[in-house]
C-alpha cells in the first residue's frame, strides 16, 4: 500500500518517527512529506532513512514529475500527524501553500488527521468549527489524547500514541469509513498481575497470575484511544508501550494506587489477581528451620476489599449516572454448594460493579496461558456475554463491550 505521511511542526513530531516504522514494517510504500516548520523537529534525513524514499516540502523540486499532483493521486492513504491547529485550519479552507497541503487537495482515498496541540488550541472554536468541516467531507480526524504536554501542562491534546494512529489508519484502508475509537479521550485504569504479600524478606505469599490478560487489556484500552493507567503487581510479561505504569506488590500497596487513580478515570478496570489475605506479622529476619523449634504458624487477616471500595466512592461521590464505569474480574472455581456462574452473580450482586468478567481458573486454565474464556455479566441485568479465543482477542471483546456501556448507559439497580 501507498501511504504518504504528511508530518506537522509540531514537538510531537518525534513520535512519528515509530509510526512511520510501524508503517514500513508492515511492508507499506511511505512518502514523507514535512511541512517546513516539522523540520525544525526533525530534519528529513530522519524521515528519509526510516522511509528509504525521498523526502521533500517542496512543489517546485523533481518539478518533472508532478508531485503535488502525483502523490495524492498514487495514495492509497493519507495520514497527517501531528495535525496541528495550522494543519487543521488550512486543510478545512483548502490551501494549497506547500506539497503537503497540494497534496491534501489531490488526495483520492481515505485521510486521518491525528491532531495534536495545546489544549486550548483544540478547544477553540475556530478549530472546533474545522474539525466538524473537515468530518463533513468525509476525512477522519482522530479524537487527541489526555495527557501530558509541552511544559507542566496536561489535558486533551496529546497526540494520539504511534500504534493508536496505526490501528485507526489500518481500519479506514479497510473500509470503516465511519470508524471511532470508542474510547477516545477516557481516561482507563487496569490493575495487571498478581500481589505478593510478604511473610520475610524472603518469602510471600502469592497466586499464580502472569500479568497476561491485564496487559491485553491496556493494549485493547490504548488502542481504542484511552489514555491508560497501567497499574502492575507481579507480572510475567512486560508493560505496552503507550500506558503509564504504576508498580506495585502488595494488595495494600495495590488498593492505595487504584484510589488514587480512579479518582479521575472513567473506566477501572480490576483484572489483577489481588491476595484475599496477608500475613498478619511480617519477620524482619529469614524465619529459620531448625530441629529444636516447632514448625511456626502463619496467622492471616483479611485484605480490604479493594473493588468494592471503588464502587463505594464512585457511588458517595454524587457522580451522575455513568460518570464512571467499573469492571471487576472474577476467576472462580464451582464446587458441591454452586457453579461458576452462581457464585459470580453473587460476587456481582455484592460488589456492585457494573460489569463482572468471570474466568472459570484451575490448575491448568487461564493463568499464565495465552488463551481465556470468559463471561461478562452486567449489573443491569442484560443477557451474559461469552468471549473465548487468544486473551487478545477476549481483551478486545471486554473493550468493546465498555465502549459500549459508556455510550448506553442503563440506571444501575
Amino acid at each position: 500500500m501507498r501511504i504518504v505521511l504528511g508530518v506537522g511542526g509540531g514537538i510531537a513530531a518525534y513520535k512519528v518517527a515509530s509510526l512511520l516504522r510501524l508503517f514500513t514494517e508492515a511492508g507499506h510504500h511511505v512518502t514523507v512529506i514535512p511541512t517546513e516548520a516539522a523540520t525544525r523537529f526533525v530534519g528529513t534525513a530522519t524521515w528519509e532513512a526510516l522511509s528509504g524514499n525521498p523526502v521533500s516540502n517542496s512543489v517546485f523540486d523533481d518539478v518533472h514529475q508532478v508531485n503535488h499532483v502525483r502523490l495524492g493521486h498514487e495514495a492509497d492513504l493519507v495520514v497527517i500527524a501531528p495535525a496541528t491547529a495550522d494543519l487543521l485550519a488550512k486543510a478545512a479552507t483548502g490551501q494549497a501553500g506547500d506539497l503537503l497541503t497540494n497534496t491534501l487537495l489531490m488526495a483520492h482515498g481515505p485521510v486521518l488527521f491525528a491532531p495534536a496541540m495545546h489544549t486550548e488550541m483544540w478547544q477553540h472554536a475556530a478549530t472546533r468549527a474545522n474539525v466538524e468541516t473537515l468530518r463533513s467531507r468525509g476525512v477522519a480526524v482522530l479524537e487527541p489524547a489526555i495527557g501530558r504536554l509541552t511544559g507542566s501542562d496536561s489535558g486533551p491534546g496529546r497526540l494520539p500514541e504511534p500504534e493508536v494512529i496505526f490501528d485507526a489508519a489500518m481500519a479506514l484502508v479497510e473500509g470503516q469509513s465511519d470508524y471511532q475509537l470508542p474510547l477516545a479521550g477516557r481516561t482507563v485504569t487496569i490493575s495487571a498481575g498478581g500481589t505478593r504479600e510478604p511473610l520475610d524478606p524472603v518469602r510471600f505469599l502469592g497466586n499464580r497470575s502472569s500479568g497476561k490478560q491485564g496487559v491485553a487489556l491496556a493494549v485493547a484500552a490504548r488502542n481504542a484511544g484511552a489514555t491508560v493507567r497501567l497499574i502492575a503487581a507481579h507480572m510475567e510479561v512486560l508493560p505496552p508501550p503507550g500506558v503509564d505504569v504504576i508498580k506495585v506488590e502488595t494488595a495494600l500497596q495495590l488498593r492505595e494506587a487504584a484510589l488514587a487513580a480512579a479518582a479521575d478515570s472513567d473506566v477501572v478496570i480490576m483484572s489483577a489477581a489481588v491476595a484475599d489475605f496477608r500475613p498478619a506479622e511480617v519477620s524482619s529476619t529469614k524465619i529459620k528451620k531448625r530441629d529444636d523449634t516447632a514448625d511456626p504458624v502463619i496467622t492471616l487477616v483479611r485484605n480490604p476489599d479493594i473493588l468494592h471500595e471503588l464502587v463505594e466512592r464512585r457511588n458517595s461521590s454524587g457522580s451522575a449516572e455513568g460518570e464512571q464505569l467499573i469492571v471487576g474480574f472474577a476467576a472462580e472455581t464451582g464446587d458441591s454448594h454452586g457453579d461458576v456462574l452462581a457464585y459470580a452473580e453473587a460476587k456481582l450482586q455484592r460488589k456492585g460493579c457494573d460489569l463482572l468478567v468471570v474466568n472459570h481458573v484451575g490448575a491448568d486454565k487461564v493463568f499464565g496461558q495465552d488463551t481465556n474464556s470468559v463471561v461478562i455479566l452486567a449489573r443491569s441485568g442484560s443477557e451474559p456475554q461469552e468471549a473465548s479465543g487468544t486473551k487478545t482477542q477476549v481483551s478486545a471483546a471486554i473493550i468493546s463491550r465498555i465502549g459500549f456501556e459508556l455510550n448506553h448507559v442503563s440506571p444501575r439497580t
